[in-house]
């Protein structure tokens, strides 16, 4: 179903206000990661305020649907996310990465409403996507659940173990998005550990293979949809984006993976970026 014109502006006037937040905030703090949480902000505001049947008042229900940061550093965007939808006071966003705070530098299911599943060790989201996946098939659930993994995180083995099982279990109610923005921590993907054709790949382990822009929230929402329709397997979503998305000097570089904000660099994002 092609999503209306109210709601693709809605969700854009959201994204332009959280990038302002996350920088606001990762300045104030001098700490966490601005590049991995720009370029999945897309991703992350479709799935709450469009896509996923998950809200504060049925957290505990069997029947919702799942998601799964995998690429654990982009907390502070999940986080902002979450507040939004009400999970938790957005004034508790200013004790991110404080000590004996409830949001830590990655997301921590026991201290943080809303968050599934503790992540930061790559790969570990979507091994655990795999057993909730199965789990509700076993409880005859129709939720789905999500897990955005980061184009660095697919270089661990453990991803691809993951890849076989939901192959083999036919996990149809498992969507992986792909953060595909082709920068890690020390460099690009392409210098560090190049990953080749990843269609082919995924393709080869019995996945959909979705492609779609992840910064257009069209085709997101399109490729999403296609993903939730497909019931012979799991699907995931290979979602083009770039690191540090909407500000020009961050864009497509790997020193923005956790990189804290000067001063001059703060004035110059927020010059970059409406204000809302």
């Amino acid at each position: 179903m092609t999503i209306s014109k109210e709601k693709l502006n809605e969700l854009t006037v959201i994204n332009k206000r959280f990038r302002r937040t996350l920088i606001d905030l990762l300045y104030k703090i001098q700490t966490g990661h601005p590049g991995g949480s720009l370029s999945c902000t897309e991703i992350l505001t479709l799935l709450y305020f469009e896509k996923m049947n998950i809200t504060k008042e049925n957290l505990n229900s069997m029947g919702r649907d799942r998601f799964i940061l995998g690429k654990g550093h982009a907390a502070p965007m999940l986080y902002i996310t979450l507040a939004e939808k009400g999970f938790f006071p957005k004034e508790e966003l200013q004790n991110l990465r404080q000590i004996n705070a409830m949001l830590q530098g990655h997301p921590c299911s026991k201290t943080t409403p809303g968050v599934e599943l503790s992540t930061g060790p790559l790969g570990l989201g979507i091994s655990a996507g795999c057993g909730m996946a199965q789990g509700l098939k076993l409880r005859n659930e129709d939720s789905m659940v999500y897990v955005v993994m980061g184009d660095g995180e697919i270089q661990e083995g453990i991803v691809w173990e993951a890849a076989m099982a939901a192959s083999k279990f036919k996990l149809n109610n498992l969507v992986a998005i792909l953060d595909n923005n082709g920068v890690q921590l020390d460099g690009t993907v392409e210098e560090i550990m190049p990953m080749g054709d990843i269609r082919a790949k995924w393709e080869a382990f019995g996945w959909h293979v979705i492609e779609a822009d992840g910064h257009d929230i069209s085709s997101l929402s399109d490729a999403i949809d296609e993903a939730k329709g497909y019931k012979d397997g799991p699907s995931i979503i290979n979602a083009k984006t770039v690191k540090g998305k909407g500000i020009s000097f961050m864009e497509g570089k790997n020193i923005w993976h956790g990189k804290p904000i000067s001063k001059d660099e703060y004035e110059a994002a927020i010059k970059e970026l409406e204000v809302i």
